[in-house]
């Protein structure tokens, strides 16, 4: 896109934006008239007044001002719709904010909680529906073959070789390579089988740059190696005006995805091989909260009389409070109604022979240290209930995977099961409805990471609703 069709763009849009809070503005007053203390038509005939204009001028201005801190002028080609959204919501929050505020500072009769919740949402749907509209047209217009980007590509590796495959295949982006650089190394015999052409040599690259059309560089060369050559690229893109970008899966993993936080103006790339991140994290706490708190009041009268039929069928405690591992291998202590004889972890050594499950685990369907009471605990799961008081806590989650004793840890021999460990354990997961202890460990280790690398809120809600029935039928409960 050319520098004038790019700013009539950006015009467009920054008008379209406060044409949203006017627009936002106006239908909140509207709904909301007939509740406040004021009427409609003496609202908007008090708006005419030279200070309540000076007043919304600047509620435009610094709305602008939010819009531009947030990003939201800035080149999307590349951000997901969702992130966009995200941006979108943060800078209406913190605009409608900024009216709460200035209406405790300045009355205005009728800004009222319910005034600004309509604002709210109208300026949030509105400005995320514009956007919408003009990632289709964007889109649109690139895959007719304009608004274009020309990128060179520095690095001839297998990495450097599947971006570029990816640019190619994802035309709606509008990014067209148009060569890669390198210099002579064993694997250019390769290269030269992959259809795309070298443009030109390090010793050439300013050369190329200075007579021909690139918009953006992307360097995908080894950094161990090849770091001091990196280096020299960006500062020749920096002198030339051309933005550069680095591929950042530098270290070739596999789960893990990398991206990019700015801190006190370092760039660092983080390599994270778990999906719990963002608003999605804050909605699955909050869930956690609020449904452990109102399930511990509504299940009360199933803790009193799960603790009298305890202390009636067996010495001892009531609760039963054993170290598990949690969010990083991170030690606490886990409640469960008590099942068992009070020496039941010393008795472990005499009855490990018995052990019916692989791996490190330990499990007896029939085992012999349960108390009267406990095995109809077990069966129906009762037994789990006062992990929702570890779950209002924070040490654990509604779901996530099982916290592991310390005992059965030291048992693993396969450092891929430890990456289970990357997110807050749960009162339920994938196991749970799967088979529980009728499936081996490696099943079982291999569902938790299916959950990592596969959640959202609503595979979080799945789970939950098939937990009842599975419990209800006690399948696979030892």
């Amino acid at each position: 896109m050319g520098h004038f069709r790019r700013q009539v763009l950006l015009n467009s849009m920054k008008l379209f934006d406060l044409a949203v809070v006017m627009f936002a503005f106006g239908l909140a007053a509207v709904v909301v008239s007939q509740k406040a203390t004021v009427s409609l038509t003496e609202f908007f005939a008090m708006r005419v007044k030279i200070q309540n204009f000076i007043l919304f001028a600047i509620l435009l201005l610094i709305w602008h001002q939010i819009c531009v801190l947030f990003g939201m002028y800035a080149s999307r080609r590349l951000a997901g719709r969702w992130d966009e959204t995200v941006d979108i919501l943060k800078a209406t929050t913190l605009g409608t904010l900024l009216i709460f505020f200035a209406r405790l500072l300045i009355r205005i009769d009728l800004v009222t909680p319910e005034f600004l919740a309509v604002f709210w949402l109208a300026a949030a749907c509105a400005t995320a529906t514009g956007r919408i509209f003009m990632r289709i047209m964007l889109r649109n217009a690139r895959l007719r073959g304009r608004n274009l980007r020309d990128i060179l590509i520095v690095g001839t590796n297998p990495q450097a070789v599947q971006f570029a495959r990816k640019m190619r295949d994802s035309q709606f982006l509008g990014y067209r390579v148009i060569g890669f650089v390198d210099q002579e190394w064993p694997g250019l015999t390769e290269f030269s089988q992959s259809g795309f052409s070298l443009a030109c040599n390090f010793d050439n690259l300013l050369t190329f740059l200075r007579s021909t059309v690139v918009d953006e560089v992307v360097v995908a060369l080894p950094m161990r190696s090849l770091h001091a050559r990196a280096s020299e690229v960006a500062t020749i893109c920096e002198e030339q005006g051309i933005v550069v970008r680095f591929i950042s899966n530098l270290f070739d993993g596999k789960t893990s995805r990398p991206r990019v936080v700015v801190v006190e103006g370092d760039s660092l790339i983080t390599h994270n091989t778990a999906r719990l991140e963002g608003w999605p994290v804050v909605i699955k706490r909050l869930v956690d909260i609020v449904a452990s708190a109102a399930m511990s009041l509504v299940l009360l009268p199933v803790f009193l009389l799960t603790a009298l039929l305890i202390k009636l069928t067996s010495p001892g405690p009531v609760f039963f409070v054993q170290k598990r591992l949690g969010l990083n291998k991170r030690h606490f202590g886990i409640y469960k109604f008590r099942t068992m004889v009070v020496d039941a972890e010393k008795r472990m050594k005499e009855i490990e022979h018995l052990n019916e499950v692989t791996g490190p685990v330990f499990k007896i369907k029939n085992d012999p240290r349960i108390t009267p009471i406990g095995k109809f605990l077990r069966k129906t799961s009762i037994d789990e209930l006062p992990q929702l008081f570890n779950v209002l806590r924070g040490d654990m989650s509604l779901v996530g995977p099982r916290p592991l004793p310390l005992r059965d840890y030291e048992g693993f021999n396969e450092d891929w099961q430890r990456r289970r460990f990357s997110v807050r354990p749960g009162v339920t997961c994938l196991w749970q409805i799967g088979g529980r202890s009728s499936i081996s460990f490696e099943e079982w280790m291999q569902l938790d990471l299916q959950y990592i690398d596969k959640w959202s809120l609503l595979l979080d809600f799945k789970i939950l609703l098939k937990t009842i029935p599975a419990v209800l039928k006690g399948s696979g409960a030892a």
